[in-house]
């Protein structure tokens, strides 16, 4: 790897896509894992290509969902267009894991031991510009003194390191908690599911950023939505989760702004 040489072929995807850039929904969506791809300049980090479509380089589901949840609600969508493993966009880049040596218990050989300049090369080209898009397209909503709620769309692995995980879906918040509790209760309402708060994943200022910064540090109601992944791996059941969830967004800012 040559840090000197951009990361980005300029036939290769910019870092981030803006879908719906328009919509006059309240909501505006972000997918920080939307997708496993890995620059051509750094082959496929040592890894296999089973690997590569694990939940370590992705949130598998998690960008068609939020593409229907999008047109269901007409809200803005921020898509990342690059693997986690070259950088996590939802991680503070100054964190060791932001560019992880290991994930899910998968060693990742071409993260292995890189240096500073390689992590700024990667920072520059992918986590920088989907990070400063997505705070211009928030700023001029509220320039424009639009109400916005950011939603962040996840998914997670039925089974971490042999535990089986017993929620369908689980909501992420920090010191805000006004939208996830009112939400909260909608989903448990919904039959059959099992509800995490704060489960499988809570939400810190070292583990995530888009929602600290963007939605805590404005002061806008936001909140992570988590969905296990084999619920959502095939077309009919992504449709019924963005249903459920265009359902039931609404519904909690309404009680949250009564």
């Amino acid at each position: 790897m040559d840090a000197k040489q951009p990361l980005l072929a300029g036939d290769e995807p910019s870092a981030c896509t803006l879908v719906n850039e328009q919509g006059a929904g309240h909501l505006f969506l972000a997918c920080d894992h939307a997708s496993r791809r890995i620059p051509r300049a750094l082959g496929t980090l040592g890894l296999s290509e089973p690997d590569r479509s694990q939940h370590i380089a992705w949130d598998i589901g998690a960008e068609a969902v939020a593409r229907r949840v999008s047109a269901l609600l007409d809200a803005p969508l921020i898509l990342q267009n690059w693997s986690r493993l070259v950088i996590d966009c939802n991680r503070p880049p100054q964190v060791a894991d932001s560019v992880p040596a290991k994930s899910g218990g998968i060693e990742i050989p071409g993260n292995i031991g890189i240096d500073d300049a390689e992590r700024s090369r990667r920072r520059r080209a992918i986590f920088d510009p989907y990070q400063s898009r997505l705070r211009y397209a928030l700023n001029q909503r509220a320039a424009a003194r639009r109400l916005t709620v950011l939603v962040a769309i996840h998914s997670f692995t039925p089974n971490y390191l042999g535990f089986e995980r017993p929620w369908q879906c689980g909501l992420m918040y920090h010191r805000d908690t006004r939208f996830a509790q009112a939400l909260l209760p909608l989903l448990r309402a919904e039959p059959g599911l099992v509800v995490g708060d704060n489960e499988p994943y809570a939400m810190t200022d070292t583990s995530d950023y888009t929602l600290p910064v963007h939605g805590e540090g404005r002061r806008i109601l936001h909140v992570g939505i988590e969905m296990r992944q084999d619920l959502i791996t095939e077309e009919a059941g992504q449709i019924e989760w963005a249903e459920r969830v265009a359902r039931l967004l609404p519904e909690a800012l309404s009680t949250v702004i009564a």
